[in-house]
């Protein structure tokens, strides 16, 4: 009997968690990520190079890394100091050296698979050069992944600046055909819905017969979401063509919560979160040593409940 089938869709620091948790419960496992990231090492190299953005491509690898590679530690070292290098993730460079070498950005990302000896897949959305824009509550126009992060917020809306963003096609395949599929978590409008601005990458997902999952961020100190609570988030999603579409959300327990500090869902927002059609699942998810992340065994065990 094969495995059954996980793809966990997003970016940022929270989806490696994910990928962690379906591996752990035996899921053949996919990351798609976004590449519309423009801040940081993975910004100058996409300036200087004319690359896509390796960050959230390489932390994926690493999460999905055979656990003995010393190459995985390897790849996240980044440097502190040096002209041209302070700033530079190790693994992000040597991502631009192979996609040099192996003549593109997707084979690049196989190769380094490859030597990281990972479990599963790791997929860009899109091989696209797209560039992410949004407006703020006010309607203001915040051009840029890395100035929409750090915008006075909270944001409402996000496009990407094509007219037409082909999906890559390995990544649409693994949605249609999977089993299981997580979104989150990440920055919201930064990390996670500009993979759903991608063509083809919705109507992927409501071709297959997965199960659908969103988890809910536990913190809120990017200034791109403040004030919003977990049922703000979904709606955000259901704005940018997710509608009926979500069949579970994760959420921290509001009595778990600390004030202006976590994400929580009070029966208000769970109301308003089954309005769309969505079970909710509240646990207290919250690293306490890293409050603003969720614990990895708390993250699996809920996850494993919704699976």
């Amino acid at each position: 009997m094969s495995a059954r089938s996980a793809v966990a869709i997003g970016g940022g620091t929270g989806l490696p968690l994910v990928l962690r948790s379906l591996l752990r419960g035996g899921f053949d496992t996919t990351a798609v990520v976004t590449v519309a990231d423009d801040g940081g090492s993975s910004g100058h190299l996409r300036r200087e190079l004319g690359m896509l953005p390796p960050g959230d491509i390489r932390n994926c690898l690493v999460a999905l890394a055979d656990p003995a590679s010393e190459l995985a530690r390897v790849f996240q070292y980044r440097f502190a100091e040096g002209e041209g290098l302070a700033g530079h993730a190790l693994g992000n460079l040597i991502i631009a050296a192979l996609a040099d070498l192996e003549g593109g950005f997707a084979e690049a990302v196989e190769e380094a698979g490859r030597l990281l000896g990972i479990r599963g897949r790791v997929l860009p959305s899109t091989l696209a050069d797209v560039v992410l824009s949004g407006r703020d509550a006010a309607g203001m126009l915040v051009k840029g992944q890395a100035k929409l992060a750090e915008s006075e917020g909270p944001i409402s809306t996000v496009c990407l600046d094509l007219a037409s963003v082909p999906g890559y096609p390995p990544a649409l395949e693994a949605l249609r055909g999977a089993d299981l599929i997580v979104i989150g978590p990440g920055s919201l409008f930064t990390s996670v819905i500009p993979n759903f601005l991608v063509d083809g990458i919705i109507d992927a997902v409501r071709s297959s017969s997965a199960r659908v999952v969103y988890v809910c961020n536990v913190g809120n100190l990017r200034r791109e979401t403040t004030g919003m609570d977990a049922a703000d988030h979904v709606d955000a999603l259901v704005r940018h063509g997710l509608h009926g579409l979500i069949d579970v959300v994760l959420v921290q327990a509001a009595e778990a919560a600390e004030d202006d500090l976590h994400v929580a869902a009070g029966s208000d927002a769970i109301s308003r979160i089954e309005a769309h059609g969505a079970r909710v699942v509240a646990a207290d998810l919250v690293d306490r040593e890293h409050p603003m992340w969720h614990d990895p065994d708390r993250l699996y065990a809920a996850l494993a409940e919704v699976w």
